[in-house]
């Protein structure tokens, strides 16, 4: 009875929306867990204290996603932006 009142197709979407932002906020965890160079989850590496890793710092700020995005403008639709604002 109460799984009817739950589980209409009306809420499907909210569950979809859901598990999207639960599954992004596990990568980022997983991510920062495994590859950030000041998250350090060993006993041994929480010892070291505090490393001068510049370079280690770097690669994880550039990740893929961001030197893909480098060079685009920041646009969402760049094709409907441009039949608006450019003269003919």
């Amino acid at each position: 009875m109460a799984a009817s009142k739950w589980v209409r197709p009306e809420v499907y979407p909210l569950f979809a929306a859901t598990g999207v932002a639960v599954g992004i906020c596990a990568f980022q965890l997983l991510r920062n867990i495994t590859g950030n160079p000041e998250v350090r989850v060993s006993k041994v590496g929480r010892a070291a204290g505090v490393l001068d890793n510049h370079e280690e710092g770097r690669r994880y700020a550039e990740h893929g996603l961001r030197s893909f995005v480098r060079d685009k403008t920041p646009e969402i639709m760049p094709g409907i932006n441009k039949f608006f604002t450019d003269p003919k």
